[in-house]
């Protein structure tokens, strides 16, 4: 099958590039608006019903009407010369508000997307008073917009509304702020705008700058970004149509994560090929470039192929989470993965066979072996000296390990570091409201025998609320309108991110419902603080799922692709040994150093999956060049030395490239944790364990490593050799 594809794609080049071309402009163009209709932005709908915070907030959608796509901004009102709000300003500020409800806000056009292709989020706004500041110093609006927060679309209605608040308010001489997710997400967008274009302008750069240093050829240098982008482009697009199919939301993260995961893997593939084409060219300068592209697409495609489903099936194992935005972001990222191998084995070889030996324009380096370098040099240290290199790779990896003594689980949404103008708000509000007065914590009840409910009825569980060590205030109980539901709403004193807000969520505010709650009747607390504090036990739960699943399913490709027992479990060991050292060295830096709650919640499987399927590609393409170099005849070592020797640009180019685009998220506000673990974890993955810790234990162990079936050495090398190379002697080990 690999075969065949990479077959006619070779042979038929310029009709599998047209091909890719058209599906490449085309849902890149449908891509924005796809995505737009499957991205989730409510956390608790992606627990189950099962789960309490989730019931509550069906009971809010259901039983009051809550509108699950509705996203609320708070809006302070204050007087321009700080003095308290008298009723005249009460009833100015009435009247504004009013006249901003009855205004339909105009969703920004954007000069460079065709506006056919973005969903128009034009809206009027929902305006209600919210809450009077006990010193009268501001009144505070909630203000409900529709769509996601993510979607651009919905962040130019809120800027056009903030704006056009901001200038009707100041010409009644009061001022406004702005605070809630959505405001922060716009804050926090705005002021990394600038560090996001530079961020990847350069990662493109790097790896423009890497080719050419590698390659010293233009085409070399640019093909990858090209081919890459329009793979990209159709994964996307595939990845929206899919959620679309199965009805599967995807979470706000999800699009942009993957766009870097295809980056830094589109690249790696790409470069291992263009890596033995070279390496393969020189070997046969009489051999037609086409033969040569053929050849070395299969040979590498099934590396390639391996490496791909490792990455699917250890993300496959996502759709046994019960947490929704890890069953979401499994499916997808699989998707994706699988369209990039798809155009691995079909647009890169048919673009190697286009180009020919023109691929590496101008460089001459095609005519002539080049002499012992660096990578041949280091091939030598690793494998004199196995035992040395392999006891320090490992004393590197346990110190960095060892930084997960003490690790703990954040579930905030990740502090950007930067003092935006929505947390400015928000602490203005704290100072003389409870800081939960934005996000409040809910306490719904319902009837469980089809009677309805008094609010006399339900002052038991309010005044037993309002004893709760942490709550600032208990709102009056709402019932709605055929009175067999109710909502408590408590502000609590603690920000709704923290830590501190949750435990008082789970624990004494659910513990207070439970024990007050009236016969005939059955409570649920929902809110952030509470949603979060349940999505801690599903991903406790999930991790002791997923982390020994994807391990067998990895396990299992790598007995497959290697044909041993003894090489897998040692790629799983050192896999296993790169991600304590990853998870290790980001709780080391965030927890330990800087003093952050603890580390995001969603980073170890996420890195897991991550650093362990990607890691392992490495780790296939040397082991697998280590067992056909061991085909040929002569020592052990010395086949290890040459496979080292000849991965070694390719390995360690692919995981600068790699880890610089993940590093670009960084410029994400709230990823930085995740961009220096990955990238951090890529680099281990490439330069540590690829190309020192697995070459050090095959240069001890030798052949045995393939136990129980051993690669056999031929007379005449392995066929991909016979024609050109013959049987090195075990001095000449630095000559390949």
């Amino acid at each position: 099958m690999i075969r065949a594809l990479t077959g006619y794609s070779t042979r038929h080049p310029w009709k599998v590039i047209a091909l890719w071309a058209v599906l490449g402009v085309v849902l890149s163009a449908l891509t924005p608006t796809l995505i737009a209709r499957v991205t989730q932005h409510q956390t608790g709908d992606f627990l189950p019903r099962s789960y309490d915070s989730a019931a509550a907030l069906h009971i809010a959608q259901e039983q009051f009407g809550v509108d699950p796509d509705a996203t609320t901004v708070t809006m302070l009102v204050a007087r321009s010369d700080g003095k308290a709000l008298g009723a005249a300003d009460e009833t100015r500020v009435e009247a504004e508000a009013a006249k901003l409800a009855q205004r339909r806000v105009i969703m920004p056009r954007e000069d460079d997307v065709p506006q056919f292709l973005v969903p128009d989020r034009s809206q009027t706004p929902r305006i209600t008073p919210a809450m009077m500041a006990p010193d009268r110093s501001f009144e505070l609006l909630s203000v409900q917009l529709t769509g996601n927060p993510s979607d651009k679309g919905v962040q130019g209605v809120y800027r056009a509304f903030r704006d056009a608040a901001q200038v009707q308010f100041s010409e009644a001489g009061m001022r406004t702020g702005f605070t809630g997710s959505l405001a922060e997400t716009v804050d926090t967008t705005d002021a990394h705008e600038t560090a996001a274009t530079v961020g990847s302008a350069l990662v493109m750069g790097l790896i423009v700058l890497l080719n050419v240093l590698v390659f010293r050829s233009v085409l070399a240098a640019l093909l990858p970004l090209l081919a890459v982008a329009v793979i990209g482009g159709v994964a996307a697009g595939a990845v929206a149509g899919a959620a679309m199919l199965t009805g599967r939301d995807l979470d706000a993260g999800t699009p942009g994560l993957i766009s870097v995961v295809l980056l830094g893997i589109g690249v790696d593939y790409l470069l291992f090929l263009l890596f033995r084409f070279r390496e393969h060219l020189r070997d046969r300068p009489e051999q037609s470039a086409r033969e040569a592209a053929e050849q070395v697409s299969g040979r590498v495609g099934t590396a390639i192929t391996s490496a791909a489903l490792t990455i699917v099936a250890a993300f496959a194992t996502l759709g046994l989470a019960t947490f929704g935005q890890f069953r979401s972001l499994g499916p997808a990222i699989a998707v994706a993965v699988l369209v990039m191998l798809l155009g691995s084995l079909t647009l890169l070889p048919a673009l190697l066979a286009a180009a020919g030996r023109k691929m590496f324009w101008p460089s001459r380096t095609l005519r002539h072996e080049p002499g012992e370098g660096r990578a041949a040099r280091f091939a030598v240290l690793v494998t004199r000296r196995p035992l040395m290199m392999l006891m320090a790779s490992v004393a590197l990896l346990a110190a960095l390990a060892a930084g997960l003594t003490g690790i703990r689980m954040d579930y905030g949404r990740g502090d950007s570091g930067d003092r935006t103008a929505a947390a400015v708000t928000a602490a203005e509000i704290s100072r003389t409201l409870p800081a939960g007065v934005s996000d409040p914590t809910s306490v719904f009840v319902t009837t469980t025998d089809g009677g309805t409910l008094t609010t006399a009825g339900l002052d038991g569980l309010s005044r037993a609320l309002t004893q709760v060590d942490g709550v600032g205030k208990v709102a009056p109980t709402v019932l709605n309108e055929d009175r067999r539901a109710a909502r408590i709403d408590l502000y609590p004193t603690a920000d709704p991110q923290s830590q501190e807000a949750r435990d008082l969520a789970s624990g004494p505010i659910r513990a207070t419902v439970a024990q007050h709650t009236p016969a005939r009747t059955t409570a649920h607390v929902g809110g952030t603080a509470a949603i979060f504090a349940d999505v801690s036990t599903a991903v406790d739960h999930d991790l002791k799922i997923v982390f020994p699943v994807a391990a067998a399913l990895i396990a299992l490709i790598l007995l497959l692709l290697l044909r041993s027992l003894l090489a897998p479990v040692v790629l799983m060991l050192s896999v296993g040994l790169g991600f304590a050292a990853t998870l290790g060295a980001a709780t080391l830096l965030f927890q330990h150093t800087l003093g952050k709650p603890g580390v995001n919640f969603t980073l170890p499987l996420v890195l897991f999956l991550f650093v362990v399927a990607l890691g392992t590609d490495y780790n296939i393409l040397i082991a697998d060049r280590i067992r056909e170099e061991m085909r040929r005849p002569g020592p052990a070592r010395d086949a290890v030395a040459r496979a080292v020797r000849h991965t070694t640009p390719a390995i360690a180019t692919a995981g600068l490239a790699l880890a610089g685009s993940f590093a670009t998220l960084a410029t994400t506000p709230g990823s930085e944790q995740v961009a220096f673990a990955m990238a951090l974890g890529i680099m281990l993955s490439a330069l540590v364990l690829s190309l020192v810790l697995v070459p050090a234990v095959a240069a001890l162990l030798g052949r045995a490593i393939w136990w129980p079936v051993r690669p056999r050495p031929t007379a005449g090398g392995h066929p991909q050799h016979r024609a050109t190379t013959p049987a090195p002697k075990p001095d000449q080990v630095t000559a390949y």
